[in-house]
């Protein structure tokens, strides 16, 4: 009995439960060589406590063992500075399982703040990632970047300042982001080849763009879809794209709210839209050449309803802004769509229906031809309807940590 006991034990999470340890790093000269150290000799179920005060750190940090906790004392108490990091990779990288962080700042990594690659039940709780010098070209390009993951909670999060996407995820799948704010960086949150993500109840201000859902050519995970974007408040994104040249997000228009490109089965409903000048919702196709032939540039299956849209759209910074300005008197709808459905080689169909009006629809004959645009402004467009993407449902207990 005994021994079965222990072999019940060995091969559950009961096991890891009842040997848990914490164990507990406090600030000092030392403090990189000691908190390293602890993410290498924790045990599934450990808890590795990170004490209040800050941490100068010259080199990132990693962990790559399943069911650990990294757990500060508050975003504002327990502070990992990298501001002398000599390498340019990552604040803290995980590439394990079932890991949570929580309760702690990053501040002033070369690379990006903190990522996640190959995970599954990651989440990131209460963590505040931030380049203090403000909005630069030179900061890292993510802050929170869980990337070829599953399972994914993104929950209380803040970050400021990424030159490419504050809360970035990319290439996983079942994903939620919720109660987080994003401002001061490039994309304050960014869905990309990513499948089943819930993005609700965020704040995504002073940012060059405020939400943005895309799929590229050319990545390992291809073919993004079935995402809802609902209940965040998009307001006020000013500041001036400051990607570097060459960066996929430095074509973002400063002053974009929602984004929408080359994806499907996007949903965006019940958000508070408002002081974004170039548009509340750009809805694009792909424009750049690719030579990858699963890839559909264009998108399909995008719903935007029931959004309150304020004041959006006076001074346009997109391609062809300013004329198509001129073109409709002055007045530009606070909604935007390239009206792009048809590209050789592909056979889907696209369908969109938008329910915000008033609606600006370019009309162009493929992707990027703005020399071609037919603008007309509609109250609405589409009359189809399409099916809304499930809710995300996480695993527990990793459910109950985001409750």
């Amino acid at each position: 009995m005994i021994r079965f006991a222990l072999a019940l034990c060995a091969a559950t999470a009961l096991c890891a439960a009842a040997n848990a340890r914490t164990l507990a790093v406090a600030p000092g000269p030392d403090a990189q060589e000691r908190i390293q150290t602890a993410l290498l000799d924790a045990k599934p179920g450990d808890v590795v406590a990170l004490a209040a005060g800050r941490y100068d750190l010259t080199d990132g940090l990693s962990l790559d063992v399943d069911g650990v906790t990294v757990k500060g004392a508050g975003p504002d108490r327990t502070i990992l500075s990298f501001k002398g990091q000599k390498g340019a990779g990552e604040g803290l990288l995980v590439t394990s399982d079932k890991v949570t962080v929580r309760d702690l700042a990053v501040e002033d990594t070369r690379g990006d703040g903190v990522k996640s690659k190959g995970s599954d039940q990651i989440s990131f709780l209460n963590v505040r990632v931030e380049w203090t010098g403000g909005p630069k070209e030179t900061n890292g390009a993510y802050g929170v970047y869980p990337v070829s993951s599953s399972n994914v909670l993104i929950d209380q999060v803040v970050v400021r300042g990424a030159s490419d996407a504050g809360i970035y995820v990319g290439q996983s799948k079942n994903i939620v982001v919720k109660r987080s704010r994003a401002e001061f960086n490039v994309a304050g949150i960014e869905i990309e080849n990513s499948m089943n993500a819930d993005v609700f109840d965020n704040v995504a201000t002073h940012n060059a763009g405020g939400i943005l859902v895309f799929d590229l050519p050319n990545l390992p995970v291809m073919g993004g879809h079935s995402h809802r974007v609902f209940r965040n408040q998009v307001v006020d994104n000013d500041t001036q794209n400051f990607a570097p040249k060459g960066n996929i997000v430095a074509n973002v228009p400063t002053g974009t709210g929602v984004m929408i490109m080359a994806n499907r089965d996007v949903h965006v409903f019940e958000n508070v839209i408002d002081g974004n000048k170039s548009a509340a919702v750009m809805l694009v196709a792909y424009v750049q050449k690719f030579d990858d032939k699963t890839y559909n540039p264009l998108l399909r299956d995008v719903v935007v309803r029931d959004n309150r849209i304020g004041r959006n759209a006076w001074d346009p910074q997109f391609a062809g802004g300013p004329i198509v300005k001129a073109m409709l008197g002055g007045a530009v709808p606070p909604i935007m769509w390239d009206g792009v459905t048809a590209y050789p080689g592909i056979a889907d169909t696209v369908k969109v229906r938008i329910t915000d009006g008033p609606i600006l629809n370019l009309n162009l004959p493929a992707p990027g031809e703005l020399e071609k645009a037919r603008p007309v402004v509609a109250k609405t467009i589409g009359d189809v309807q399409v099916a809304e993407p499930k809710a995300v449902v996480l695993p527990k207990p990793q459910a109950d940590l985001g409750a």
